[in-house]
């Protein structure tokens, strides 16, 4: 998983409120694609025209705006059915962060398990970040600080749950951050296996 530290950028003012992840991308691009060729049909909804061209109205398409890092978003952001594939198809568009008033569950969850940093803050902050982002003005998003810092300065504080936020550090989704206690872990094992042995089925027991 790519860590997110410190990230500077454009920000997609896309200040739609309960777009659910079947907007975000459909189910059946996500039993033909892997994913990371997901990208092309992130929004397709919303971002191609009947024909199959682009449509230059949505937001999604401004030129200024391609391959921006992070996406403003209105109140429940990936709702809907649970579907990492949402996640994935953000990445592909280049995605590392979304800031929007509040998500789905399961989607901000995904978000974590994927290294894409989904910010919580109220609509009116995340409305005035995208009147001043419209133009392709750049934000930077430092995690160790935690922190949005806009053009002129200006540095918007943000919470995070300290174990989501070190995992997204140190690059490690929630089995990863597990592991680096491993040998904490088979410690506690070895001396459970005396202390409780009639929990333990012995080795190349069959279940």
């Amino acid at each position: 998983m790519q860590a997110f530290t410190t990230v500077s950028g454009p920000a997609i003012p896309f200040m739609r409120a309960n777009v659910d992840t079947d907007v975000i991308v459909r189910i059946e691009r996500l039993t033909s694609l892997p994913k990371d060729r997901l990208g092309p049909f992130a929004f397709e909804s919303l971002r191609y025209r009947p024909d199959g061209s682009l449509d230059p109205a949505c937001i999604l398409n401004a030129p200024h705006l391609q391959n921006a890092p992070f996406l403003l978003a209105g109140d429940n952001f990936g709702c809907g059915s649970s579907r990492e594939g949402a996640v994935w198809a953000l990445m592909c568009l280049g995605i590392r962060a979304v800031i929007a008033p509040s998500y789905g569950d399961i989607f901000f969850s995904n978000c974590f398990q994927n290294g894409v940093l989904p910010i919580r803050l109220p609509l009116d902050q995340v409305a005035a970040l995208a009147a001043r982002c419209a133009d392709g003005t750049a934000l930077t998003i430092d995690l160790q600080a935690q922190h949005i810092r806009t053009g002129d300065g200006t540095a918007q504080p943000f919470a995070i749950d300290p174990t989501r936020r070190e995992g997204l550090l140190s690059g490690l989704d929630a089995i990863g951050l597990s592991l680096r206690d491993d040998a904490l872990i088979r410690a506690w094992q070895q001396r459970d296996r005396v202390q409780r042995a009639w929990a333990w089925r012995p080795v190349g027991t069959p279940h």
